[in-house]
């Protein structure tokens, strides 16, 4: 090999990108983007929902949960960033229940794709409403356009038991929650604390399930000064409190809807009206 060949296969391997080990597949190669930490081959492979077709609870499927239950809650809706297949069973599994920290980031990055998308699908209906207003008033002849931006205001983790947070290590939401509170700017507190332990909800039928989670949750009495304080500092105060709980996964909204109850209440108590929606990394 020339001189020349070898100093070009030096700059070659100096320029080109990295090799990392993808995190579905193992194999070493270059990281797709956005998610540096996939091959491009397993990137096509995880099951994004793109449009979901139930808009309560962001199901990519027939949902039959949301039209059988009538029960009133504080729970606008969720929105979920992928669909619980095997390969997001793994991904999770390998978090969550074996404490692999790579996969933090990759699994955050997920959730704020599932942001992005919440907040394009209120712009919208945000766009509709005021042509709507346009239509019947004269807001339009005054120049008036409205708040047309939308973005949630407080991120709160689904809490864990003591018990599994001994077991884990951490908190898995709390950690999604992080990601995306440093890539959007929307400050997270964790304003809730489980009341009982609940046990593995996987192992447990829907009917155990929604049973186990009522009143399993309460606000921490250490949290409420600190959200009282954080109320201050909000830029329009008189605006509806728009709250995002973040959780892994939706399986029955049980859990969702538990958490959704207390901090409405807590809203309440502090005078503000509040919008709560929930995003999760996975719907099965």
């Amino acid at each position: 090999m020339s001189m020349l060949s070898q100093w070009l296969r030096k700059a070659e391997l100096l320029l080109a990108p990295p090799l990392t080990r993808c995190l579905i597949c193992g194999k070493n190669s270059k990281g797709s983007s956005p998610l540096s930490e996939v091959c491009s081959n397993c990137a096509v492979t995880i099951p994004w929902i793109q449009v979901p077709r139930c808009t309560t609870c962001g199901r990519h499927v027939g949902c039959p949960d949301c039209t059988r239950s009538n029960e009133p809650t504080p729970l606008i809706c969720n929105r979920s960033a992928v669909a619980y297949n095997e390969v997001m069973r793994e991904l999770i599994g390998q978090y969550k229940y074996r404490g692999n920290e790579r996969y933090t980031l990759l699994l955050g990055l997920m959730l704020d794709r599932a942001y992005g998308l919440l907040k394009a699908e209120q712009e919208r209906e945000r766009q509709i409403q005021l042509k709507e207003q346009k239509r019947n008033t004269l807001f339009s002849y005054l120049g008036y356009k409205g708040e047309d931006k939308w973005r949630a205001d407080l991120l709160v983790p689904v809490p864990v038991s003591g018990a599994r947070l001994v077991e884990r290590g951490f908190n898995q939401a709390e950690r999604l929650g992080h990601v995306l509170s440093t890539r959007r700017g929307i400050p997270q507190l964790a304003l809730l604390l489980r009341t009982h332990h609940t046990g593995k909800q996987s192992f447990k039928s829907r009917a155990e399930r929604l049973s186990d989670m009522k009143h399993a949750f309460a606000i921490d009495p250490g949290m409420t000064d600190r959200f009282a304080g954080w109320l201050q500092t909000r830029r329009n105060p008189n605006a509806p409190l728009r709250i995002i709980i973040v959780d892994d996964i939706y399986t029955t909204g049980s859990t969702l809807r538990a958490c959704a109850e207390p901090l409405q209440r807590l809203a309440e108590e502090c005078g503000v009206a509040a919008e709560i929606r929930s995003l999760t990394l996975a719907r099965s």
